[in-house]
């Protein structure tokens, strides 16, 4: 007996552990971790931000994925091929989301009479009124409390339209023959997003919406789909009106699009347009997640948007960068690169918020002066170089993460051969405050791509002169800048490192630096050119700032 005994005890103890193996696993998957993405103020009035990750892990049964407007058709052709090319993804999101237990809600506003006798759509007919429905949750919301301090970043006041003229009125003909209304042509969702008969729902209506979160006793929204700045954000069930109700809601940021035309301000390329409506989501709206966390793999990205990733690393009290590169870069780079400010703590000298981004930058430029830093976010930065990726560096850059004559505190780290390795420089001091050098073109420079169309023959720095010299191997000088009674000293180069990835560098950088055209244009092309991509012209650089301070202030809404 004592055998059969003892194998029974085991069989126990084996269905006993697989139980509760079951009981676990299943405990696992009725969360899902999310890593929220928001902004906050580097300090109390001071228009900059610092981007944030959270993680936190949502109750599946509690949460819910709403599907904005993906129609059919779209008066915009333009906004038809983005949709087409991102209505896959979402429909694998959405999937996703219901198979692990995500109540899935499709709003295709006014669409509803093409799904009168849609079983999802007698679903949300049928969800008793909630009697907690906010008053105003039938209305569409233009701007919550939060948005109140910060002007709109967008000109969408034509629409947002971003068609060429002529092809629009074709697009037009074929919607009137095709028997649609060009201006409001959508009939019903796009049908590569599936609508599952027995446990979807489908509602444009905020009272609707509301009665089954609250049947379903649901905290946390996901919203996803079309157009981010005009029916994501104002829906009767859209972001403000989710959030500001108590709802723990997130934008699926990857899996929208923006209804903005870049020949209206701020004139930058449409998907430039999006990411700006993203920061101003995050700053003021609620956080947004990627698609990735979801489905695994990379966030999605339109096959239109070839922009490089910029990530701007700014730390410095000397120069005043944290001022004129978020205006440079709003002025210049939205054109040509998807472009992220990383700004060094106000309180804390050691710590850059979001210095993580740069994992996901294709090119770094860098505005750093003698800061060491926790050894992980430098080696982060040491890994960005040594993949071989683009590095620009301004002015204080050439001692970006050194110390002189001391030793980093514990747990910092520092980088003290960054001005050789990276940038190919020797700074050692700097000439007097009071002479202000001449800043001219060095000859062997003249025809580099960077200095391509470049009409400036010499022009006044407010900084002082760099000591630079001698320059490693692998450089070549573009400008040089001259003091009295003193040989010349390169100002601006280019660097070939040892990892075979390109480097610019220029001892320029003073505030008042950011007001010459020509230095406008350095600075910009340099970028480019470390990229690969074709230089710009000092008149465009001119125009650009023109238009876009002609634009700035403006109600755009």
């Amino acid at each position: 007996m004592r055998p059969a005994r003892t194998l029974c005890l085991a069989l126990i103890s084996a269905f006993s552990f697989i139980q509760t193996h079951c009981q676990n696993s299943r405990g696992q998957n009725s969360t899902i971790e999310l890593k929220l993405r928001s902004q906050q103020e580097t300090a109390p009035g001071a228009g900059r931000f610092h981007r944030s990750t959270r993680t936190e892990n949502w109750d599946l049964k509690q949460t819910a994925v709403i599907v904005c407007d993906v129609w059919d058709s779209h008066h915009c052709v333009n906004a038809v091929r983005r949709v087409v090319e991102v209505a896959p993804r979402i429909d694998r999101f959405v999937a996703a989301l219901r198979e692990r237990g995500v109540t899935v809600i499709h709003a295709p506003s006014g669409c509803m009479d093409f799904y009168h006798d849609h079983p999802a759509r007698q679903h949300a007919i049928k969800v008793p009124k909630s009697s907690s429905i906010p008053s105003d949750i039938g209305q569409w919301c233009d701007q919550i409390p939060a948005e109140e301090r910060a002007a709109y970043p967008l000109d969408q006041s034509k629409g947002g339209e971003d068609d060429d003229l002529d092809e629009h009125k074709l697009w037009a003909t074929r919607l009137a023959a095709e028997g649609r209304n060009p201006g409001s042509p959508w009939k019903r969702q796009i049908d590569v997003i599936r609508i599952d008969d027995q446990r979807d729902f489908i509602t444009d209506r905020g009272d609707e919406v509301w009665s089954i979160l609250d049947s379903r006793s649901i905290k946390n929204v996901i919203l996803t789909g079309v157009h981010t700045n005009m029916c994501v954000l104002g829906r009767p069930f859209g972001l403000r009106q989710m959030s500001t109700h108590g709802k723990n809601t997130v934008l699926a940021r990857d899996l929208t699009d923006t209804m903005y035309d870049p020949t209206q301000w701020p004139y930058v390329s449409h998907f430039t347009g999006t990411d700006i409506i993203v920061d101003h989501i995050e700053r003021y709206v609620c956080a947004t997640i990627t698609s990735d966390q979801v489905l695994g793999g990379r966030p999605f990205r339109f096959s239109g948007d070839t922009r490089p990733r910029l990530a701007i690393l700014m730390a410095e009290d000397e120069y005043k960068t944290e001022v004129s590169l978020p205006k440079f870069a709003a002025e210049h780079l939205g054109k040509h690169f998807s472009v992220n400010l990383i700004f060094g703590s106000e309180s804390q000298r050691n710590v850059v918020p979001g210095i993580e981004e740069i994992d996901h930058a294709d090119v770094l430029l860098v505005s750093v002066r003698r800061r060491p830093l926790p050894e992980d976010d430098l080696r982060r930065i040491r890994k960005f170089v040594a993949a071989g990726k683009p590095v620009v560096g301004i002015r204080t850059a050439s001692h970006a993460f050194s110390l002189r004559n001391q030793e980093p505190a514990t747990g910092l780290a520092v980088w003290q051969e960054f001005d050789s390795q990276v940038l190919g420089g020797s700074y050692t001091n700097h000439y007097g405050n009071e002479l202000h050098p001449v800043i001219s073109t060095a000859e062997a420079g003249s025809k580099h791509p960077i200095m391509a169309n470049y009409q400036a023959s010499e022009f006044v720095s407010s900084g002082s002169l760099y000591k630079v010299t001698p320059l490693h191997p692998g450089t070549q000088v573009l400008m040089t800048g001259k003091i009295p009674n003193e040989l010349p000293q390169p100002v601006a180069w280019t660097y070939v490192r040892a990892d075979g990835g390109r480097s610019f560098y220029t001892s320029l950088g003073h505030i008042d630096d950011f007001k010459q055209p020509a230095f406008r244009q350095l600075l910009t092309n340099a970028l480019l050119w470390t990229c690969n991509l074709p230089p710009v012209n000092e008149q465009a650089i001119r125009s650009e700032s023109d238009k876009y301070a002609s634009g700035k202030g403006k109600q755009r809404k």
